[in-house]
Parts: structure tokens; C-alpha cells; sequence
């Protein structure tokens, strides 16, 4: 064998395709099973989204984003540590329970016969992310309205529609953002006609009233998965991502057909006034890819836009279970505009290659020049062949690059959004929440992690009674209802 067949065969994430071998269970148990110690401070519910089923009948679903959604909480009280999940009760899902099979295209599977949402789109499994809102649970999928959950026992209680100001059609992406002194979300969404696409932004006030719905002209259909906020601004990274509507349409074609990477027509750089939703600002910024923002600020009439950038899309790469077998690279950027002259003034990167994903930051220090900021990395990034990620770092703009970072053992996988959760007793100080499965033995856990100590590994370690998914996005509602002030 050459030496380069050799090496598309290496496995970096040997055993991974086990957290897909069977459908995660409906529980809710108190985690009796804990290594180490939880910190006291925690008092509150974690909240995580993520495709959980990837079979239904003898269909089996070939990409990451296709899986039913299901919902997980740990709930940190004084009497411990409590878990639950369960599926949501979407449209798409109670469809095809009542059917007995798959009914609906998914974003990677398509098959003989298979629905479309009024022609047109993908009805959503719901599987992106999940945040409280008011008083009570949103759960988030891709181009649809987020589905209203019980914040205890995860049941589904319906569609929510904003008190019927907006309808199933109304475009509508996973990442909304919140405004934590006010309560306000806002949130946009992607129209792909080709003749005039455009991006939807929404205000909704902390009474759960649409403020305004603005309309922002693109010059293409482009994909757009996240956003920013600052104190002013709505941020969008336009990635040349480009969505062809007449190609999903066809038959036997999927979403992922449907995209195509023209780096060409270069990346952009939309600012909108979150005052109004108008456009101030259009930038030309080169011609990458972002998937995920890590946070906006504003200083000295700058606004800084903080995000993971990657040489490609990546959704090519969410085959299961063959994940990530070509080589990808990313890394941190900040972008230093002058949002009243409309131009870049300064672009700055950090040392760190390796393919990452998930970042987060202490909401307190969010929207700060120096703040730390934590994400997901594969280790072997530079190698072909299956990989998965195993690795959590954290880095800082102050020092310019990696300041610690906690490499997994063997056959454990790191899979959820890394959240923090803030101690309200020190500025500064809080715990890393991810996920972990364990291939070798088929178990889940969550890890708690000192913020400012990954190194030195878990403080404590939450085991599941069964393996569940592993997820994309998550939260954490406080049990005050809010985080303390921000320090400085």
C-alpha cells in the first residue's frame, strides 16, 4: 500500500461511530454518579440542543444536522444534580412517528418520495440550540420558529410564535442573541430567493413584543448560520456560501447539494444599527469562512468583532460517522472597523490552527478589548483521515494566543458547546461545562472545568446512567434569573 493510501486510512477518532449506534433514551434521574466536586456557586439550569436520532424505519440519516432534535438539562440545586432529556415534539417528528418512517428531506438525506416543507424548504428537527426566554424554554433549528418547552420537564408545549407576529414560513436561524439588561432577543433570518435575497432582523422586547422587523438587501443568497451584538450593532459575517433554492427543489437533491463555496465574491462584513435594524455599514473583508462568532464589542469609536475563521465551510465534513477526514484549518480573528467610515482598520489573528468550534465567553466580560474566550479543537486537524473534537482551550486577545487547554484521553470525545458559568462570588472566576463521550466504554458525562484551570483537568465528572447524543449548542439560566454586573 503507498504511503498516502496508508494515510487516508488513519483513524484519529477511532470507535466514534458508537455515539450513533442507538437512538439516546427520554430520562430524568438525579446524577448520583460523580467524580470529584461540584462547585457550591452552581445554582441553576444547563440547557443543550443536538440531533439525537439518526434513524427512523430503514432509513438512516448521513449527516450530522439531520438528527430529530433532543433537548438535555442539568439542574444544579441544593439537593444535586438533576438530569433530563427529551425529544421535541416538532412537526416533522410527530409526522413521521404517525408514519412509522422518515417523511421529510433532511439536510444530508434525501430518498425516494421525501417532503419538503410547502415545497420549498427542509422541515426543521429542531436539533441547533435551546435558550430560555421570559419564562420559559425555546428550542432553535435552522430557517423555522423555535418550539416552546416546559424549563423542567423539557415537555413540548407547541410552535411559538411571538404572540402570532410571525408564522411557520417566516425565516428564522438558531442563534439568536439577548440582551441581558433588557431582555430584548434578537434574531434574523435568510430569505434565499435568488432574485432578491435578503436578511430578516428582528427585535423582540423582554415582554416578548416583535419591536421591528427589518429588511437588509444581499447581493447573493448567502448561508449565514450565527451573528453578533454589540452595545449598538448587529454584526454579520457574509461568507460566499451560496445557496441555489431551484437546485434543493429538484428531486433526490439535499441542502448540502444545494450550497456551493464561490470564494471568489469574498466575505463581508454587515453592520446593522440595532437601534432601528437599518444598515449602516457594508465591508469588504477578503474571502473566508466563519461559522461561529465568538463576541462584539465597541471601544474608542471602534467596533470589534470577534470570530473563529476557517479557510472553508465545513458542513461537508458533518458525514457520519466519517468526521472531519479532510484536512481543515481556523483560527481566532478579530476585526477592528470604523462603523461610521464604513471601513477595516486593522485585522488581527491568533496562534492557534488546529480545526475549532463552539466558542464562548464569560457573559460578564463578553464585550471587553482583553477577554478570554474558550472553544473546541481537534488535535490532529493537520492529518486526513477521521477526526473528531478532543481538545478545550482557552485563549486571550491581552496575552495573544493559547493560554491553557485540556487534551482528552484516548477515546473520549468532546462534544457541546463549552458554556461558562459565571461564580457570582468573583469577578473573573466560573466553570467550563462540556460534554464527554467515552467510546471505549460507551458512557456519557458532563465535565465541570475551573475556567482558569484546564489543565489540570475535570473538578468534577456528572456520569449518565446511559450514552447520550452529542450536541451542538447550549445555555445556562442562572438561578437569580440574571447574571450579576459586569466587571470590569
Amino acid at each position: 500500500m503507498s504511503r498516502a493510501g496508508s494515510e487516508m486510512e488513519t483513524d484519529h477518532a477511532p470507535l466514534l461511530e458508537r455515539a450513533f449506534e442507538a437512538p439516546p433514551q427520554e430520562e430524568s434521574y438525579a446524577v448520583e454518579a460523580i467524580e470529584g466536586e461540584v462547585p457550591t456557586y452552581l445554582r441553576g439550569s444547563y440547557y443543550l440542543n443536538g440531533p439525537g436520532r439518526f434513524e427512523r424505519g430503514d432509513l438512516r440519516y448521513r449527516h450530522w444536522l439531520d438528527g430529530d432534535g433532543l433537548v438535555s438539562s442539568l439542574q444544579f440545586s441544593d439537593r444535586g444534580v438533576r438530569f433530563t432529556s427529551r425529544y421535541v415534539r416538532s412537526s416533522k417528528w410527530v409526522a413521521e412517528e404517525e408514519a412509522g418512517q422518515s417523511v421529510f428531506r433532511a439536510f444530508g438525506t434525501a430518498f425516494p418520495g421525501d417532503q419538503l416543507k410547502r415545497g420549498i424548504g427542509l422541515e426543521s428537527p429542531v436539533n441547533v440550540s435551546v435558550f430560555p426566554f421570559r419564562d420559559t424554554l425555546l428550542a432553535f433549528g435552522e430557517q423555522g420558529l423555535p418550539w416552546e418547552l416546559d424549563p423542567e420537564t423539557l415537555e413540548t408545549r407547541g410552535e411559538y410564535t411571538f404572540g402570532r407576529r410571525l408564522n411557520p414560513i417566516s425565516p428564522f436561524s438558531a442563534h439568536p442573541n439577548f440582551d441581558s439588561a433588557s431582555g430584548e432577543m434578537f434574531n434574523f433570518g435568510v430569505s434565499f430567493a435568488a432574485r432578491r435575497p435578503c436578511l430578516h432582523l428582528y427585535r423582540f422586547t423582554g415582554d416578548g413584543e416583535l419591536a421591528y422587523r427589518q429588511r437588509l438587501d444581499l447581493d447573493e443568497p448567502r448561508s449565514v448560520h450565527d451573528f453578533g451584538l454589540s452595545p449598538t450593532y448587529g454584526v454579520f459575517y457574509l461568507s460566499p456560501y451560496i445557496l441555489d433554492v431551484e437546485v434543493l427543489m429538484g428531486e433526490g437533491a439535499t441542502l448540502m447539494d444545494a450550497l456551493a463555496w464561490r470564494p471568489e465574491k469574498g466575505s463581508q462584513l454587515l453592520l446593522a444599527r440595532r437601534e432601528d435594524g437599518g444598515e449602516q455599514a457594508r465591508i469588504a473583508i477578503g474571502g473566508s469562512y466563519c461559522l461561529h462568532l465568538i463576541a462584539c464589542s465597541e471601544e474608542d469609536g471602534l467596533l470589534l468583532v470577534d470570530v473563529l475563521e476557517l479557510d472553508r465551510p465545513v458542513y461537508d465534513q458533518y458525514q457520519v460517522p466519517g468526521f472531519f477526514t479532510e484536512i481543515r484549518h481556523a483560527r481566532p480573528a478579530r476585526y477592528e472597523v470604523d462603523p461610521i467610515a464604513g471601513k477595516l482598520v486593522r485585522k488581527t489573528t491568533l496562534e492557534y490552527h488546529n480545526l475549532c468550534d463552539f466558542p464562548t465567553v464569560d457573559p460578564r466580560r463578553g464585550q471587553h478589548r482583553d477577554g478570554r474566550f474558550w472553544f473546541l479543537g481537534i488535535s490532529h486537524s493537520a492529518s486526513p483521515g477521521r477526526k473528531f473534537f478532543d481538545e478545550l482551550v482557552c485563549c486571550g486577545w491581552k496575552s495573544g494566543g493559547v493560554e491553557d487547554r485540556y487534551q482528552a484521553p484516548a477515546h473520549h470525545y468532546l462534544c457541546g458547546e463549552p458554556v461558562f458559568l459565571p461564580n457570582p462570588n468573583q469577578g473573573g472566576a466560573g466553570s467550563i461545562l462540556c460534554q464527554r463521550f467515552d467510546a471505549e466504554h460507551r458512557e456519557s458525562a458532563f465535565l465541570l472545568f475551573d475556567a482558569n484551570r484546564l489543565q489540570q483537568g475535570p473538578v468534577a465528572v456528572l456520569k449518565l446512567r446511559n450514552p447520550i447524543h452529542l450536541g451542538f449548542h447550549a445555555s445556562w439560566a442562572p438561578e437569580s434569573g440574571r447574571y450579576s454586573s459586569e466587571i470590569p
